[in-house]
């Protein structure tokens, strides 16, 4: 019981460890992937707005080469429903 006690109280800091490293790693590696310093972090795409219609069925809006598509989705995929040309009060400001 004792060789129990002490694997246990070894393991388990290791294995909390373990899961905080994966979890920094995984983050650190989402904020490196895809972003460049040219071109201000690389994102064309941007969601503007999203909207819960029922369960498994939303509305999206997306900001695409100065286009704004609505976009339907659920649980099978998703449908272009629309699309028109960014105003130009809307558009982001560069920093």
């Amino acid at each position: 019981m004792l060789e129990y006690l002490l694997r246990l109280a070894l393991l388990l800091p290791v294995l909390a460890g373990l899961i905080w490293g994966s979890l920094w790693l995984t983050r650190w590696l989402q904020t490196r992937l895809g972003h460049t310093a040219a071109d201000g972090g690389g994102r064309r795409m941007q969601l503007v707005e999203t909207s819960l219609i029922a369960p498994g069925m939303k509305l999206a809006v997306v900001r695409f080469h100065d286009r704004e598509i609505l976009l339907g989705c659920t649980r099978q995929g998703m449908v272009r429903l629309g699309e028109a040309a960014v105003p130009t009060m809307a558009q982001p400001e560069s920093e």
